[in-house]
């Protein structure tokens, strides 16, 4: 066989190491979270392990591509444009801010929004990476940016990650080294005016959980805080900062494998958010 290539996946939530001839054609891929080696036919066992040896860790399955459950089916069937598995952290911010000049010292004010798009950059990759080091049959699904058609735009759902502890609604607050109050259910940072985000952000996780037809639990990620004063905690929504994102996801499990892939299937569907479907 002619000499392998070896590339990761460019796609959200997919921890894949995709084996190809030199013009394009793949021929193997290796899923590090499922520790499975698939083989497309035609392809040379011994050619794709070579070239995957470098990468390969702990036992490894090598076989022909499992066969597609009906809701891996269901994701394939996707249009693309309702497919929210390849959103960005903070996606309708890139399109809001492309085009933009850049802030510099004769230049126009930085856009507040650029701290906004970074502190959603910050837990996004830390949220992915969640699914990279899960176990070998544990997956931790993870969305960002999903939209909720005709709500205010203040009730959104920055990320929205599935796994064996449930279904978390997560919202990113940027503290840029001031210091945050909560005093349920308004948030203060620094000396602006406070506001009502935990409403914002339970509003967020009822509709979500009307949507996905389960239990959706509120989370408020705080980036880069000075000082975090939450007093008293509430009971329904947990708040954490950006270095203990994995806490609320670390609880103690409630979904299945099963159940995980089911929910992401139609999580990543735009059209279980709005109840609309796309001709086909």
């Amino acid at each position: 066989m002619t000499r392998l290539r070896v590339a990761p996946a460019l796609r959200h939530s997919q921890d894949r190491l995709y084996v190809t001839l030199p013009d394009g054609t793949g021929v193997a891929w290796y899923d590090r979270g499922a520790g499975r080696v698939s083989l497309l036919p035609g392809a040379g066992r011994e050619e794709v392990l070579a070239a995957l040896a470098p990468y390969l860790s702990g036992e490894v399955t090598v076989g022909p591509p499992p066969v597609p459950t009906p809701a891996e089916l269901d994701r394939l069937a996707l249009h693309p444009d309702d497919d929210l598995a390849p959103n960005r952290p903070g996606e309708e911010l890139h399109a809001a801010l492309d085009g933009l000049p850049s802030p510099g010292r004769a230049g126009p004010r930085r856009d507040p929004r650029h701290g906004e798009l970074l502190a959603r950059q910050v837990v996004g990759d830390r949220l992915d990476g969640l699914d990279r080091s899960a176990g070998v049959g544990v997956r931790v699904r993870v969305l960002h940016s999903v939209p909720l058609p005709g709500a205010d735009p203040a009730v959104r759902i920055d990320h929205l990650l599935i796994g064996p502890a449930g279904v978390l609604a997560i919202r990113t607050l940027p503290a840029r080294n001031r210091r945050i109050r909560v005093a349920d259910p308004m948030v203060r940072t620094g000396f602006s005016a406070p506001v009502p985000l935990l409403g914002h952000l339970r509003e967020a996780a009822e509709r979500a959980s009307g949507a996905l037809a389960t239990a959706v639990r509120p989370v408020l990620v705080v980036v880069g805080a000075s000082r975090l004063e939450v007093a008293p905690p509430p009971l329904d929504v947990r708040i954490v900062r950006d270095t203990e994102v994995a806490a609320p996801a670390d609880a103690e499990g409630v979904l299945k494998p099963a159940d995980v892939e089911s929910l992401y299937a139609t999580a990543r569907d735009r059209r279980a958010w709005s109840g609309g479907r796309r001709g086909r």
